[in-house]
């Protein structure tokens, strides 16, 4: 059976690919909140809802006006993509699944979606529109089959990611006869009745004490500031880690604190576990 599935890589840009990506981020994130400002205000003001293609052809007069030249350094498919995400986040609010689409600050994770004719997949090596350089890939499981899309992001740690959706056949496993119970606790997370105990790590708990001296350090420091960047930039290194602690927290016997929708990898860990 073909599904589409999901990985994620982590990769490291030259200065060059840095910048472009910088480049890209902004304009991404500066048209999502332009479009956003647009079909609010004219919803609101004029009584008039936009559409995608509404908000698609007002790019293409932006993108005209001298005083936003810089749109067109970039690629225009992530732009594009911008818009289209915008007006999934509106479908969502519309059906009662999500709140209002929120204006994207510089300050959260950056990301920019690029489709198959904004990016070049040759033997193993990814080229994004606009960059004349392959990325630099840290493989650490490979694929088979050409990516159907593509999105590369940056979070608030400086640390740059890659995903690919790729269509993949999946073998089907035989049904199993065997049954286990599992309970729920406190000490350990899950508990089955074949005396498999997942513990508990705790992670948050136990870089407590590290976060509050660094978040007293940032308190203190004026907004602003290159030592206020370096100390938000330390703090939010620290939170990254504890967030891939919880993630793939579950190893050979362990399971993380977190049960939350934001631990996927850990719940598909410990289903194929038991399942297996």
């Amino acid at each position: 059976m073909k599904q589409l599935r999901g990985f994620k890589y982590r990769f490291y840009p030259t200065s060059a690919q840095r910048l472009e990506l910088a480049q890209t981020f902004g304009c991404t994130r500066y048209v999502y909140n332009w479009a956003l400002a647009l079909r609010t205000n004219s919803y609101y003001q004029d009584n008039v809802p936009l559409s995608y293609t509404d908000t698609s052809n007002a790019l293409t007069k932006l993108k005209k006006n001298p005083e936003k030249m810089w749109l067109r350094a970039v690629s225009s498919v992530p732009l594009q993509q911008g818009l289209r995400h915008l007006n999934t986040a509106f479908q969502n609010f519309f059906q009662g699944k999500t709140k209002y689409p929120k204006f994207k600050k510089k300050s959260n994770p950056q990301s920019a979606h690029y489709a198959p004719n904004a990016f070049k997949w040759v033997e193993g090596k990814l080229t994004l529109a606009k960059m004349s350089q392959p990325l630099k890939i840290r493989w650490s499981r490979y694929f088979t089959g050409k990516p159907k899309s593509v999105t590369v992001s940056k979070d608030p740690s400086n640390r740059y990611f890659v995903s690919f959706l790729v269509e993949e056949e999946l073998e089907q496993w035989s049904p199993g006869t065997e049954e286990i119970g599992i309970d729920l606790g406190l000490k350990d997370v899950v508990v089955t009745s074949n005396g498999f105990a997942s513990g508990n790590p705790k992670h948050y708990q136990k870089y407590q004490t590290r976060l509050k001296t660094l978040q007293r350090r940032l308190a203190k420091k004026e907004k602003g500031s290159n030592n206020r960047h370096k100390a938000r930039l330390k703090l939010a290194k620290l939170h990254a880690k504890i967030a891939d602690c919880r993630k793939d927290c579950l190893g050979a016997r362990s399971l993380g604190e977190e049960t939350s929708p934001g631990s996927h990898r850990f719940l598909h860990k410990l289903s194929t576990k038991l399942v297996s």
